[in-house]
């Protein structure tokens, strides 16, 4: 397996970790439940950015030393379904994001997949185009912007002006959740031309 590749399995094994560094205080009866939840705070924003570093990355590391695989063109974009949807769920359950965004983004994933599969049961690949990209840039800002959210409220909950940010956070999602519709539509146009549901 060559290092593009690493890092992308990496950021499968992040994901749970985040997940895990999420929900330790509230699984955990710590003696000093203050302490528990800022090493739970400083571990969501030191995973966020390791995974969101390694997509970055393992993208640059393969185009500019050619070690683009069939592996890594399926298993890239599913690190990043895993590990964004592992964001939301968790900012989702804490009411950070509205549930109704987290379904509108897990049904968009869940249906692209099964476009893929479609496309390469007829041996057709399908490629990620801008509107995809854009979408993938905007998951991560929302994700990251409600970690921030998260910690945040985790170290000073008290601050008057995290309300200002939640609002903010909540045009934030919506951009997401419809760049996320509109990219499912520009992938979905071309199967259907393809005359796959005939």
């Amino acid at each position: 397996m060559n290092l593009p590749n690493k890092l992308t399995v990496s950021r499968l094994v992040m994901a749970p970790l985040f997940f895990i560094a999420y929900f330790l205080p509230d699984w955990i009866n710590a003696p000093n439940p203050d302490l528990l939840i800022t090493i739970s705070a400083w571990s969501l924003i030191a995973l966020c950015i390791a995974i969101e570093l390694s997509d970055l990355l393992d993208g640059i590391i393969a185009r500019r030393m050619n070690l683009i695989t069939d592996l890594g063109k399926v298993l890239d974009p599913f690190a990043d379904v895993i590990s964004r949807i592992t964001y939301f769920l968790c900012l989702s359950y804490s009411g950070i994001m509205p549930l109704w965004i987290f379904i509108i983004i897990l049904y968009r994933e869940l249906s692209v997949i099964f476009l893929r599969m479609i496309m390469m049961g007829r041996g057709v690949a399908m490629a990620a185009n801008i509107w995809g990209k854009a979408k993938a840039v905007l998951y991560a800002a929302a994700g990251f912007a409600g970690i921030i959210l998260a910690f945040l409220m985790r170290s000073i909950p008290d601050a008057e002006w995290l309300s200002i940010y939640q609002s903010i956070l909540f045009v934030l999602f919506v951009i997401t959740a419809a760049a996320s519709v509109i990219s499912f539509i520009t992938y979905l146009r071309p199967v259907i031309r393809s005359g796959v549901f005939k």
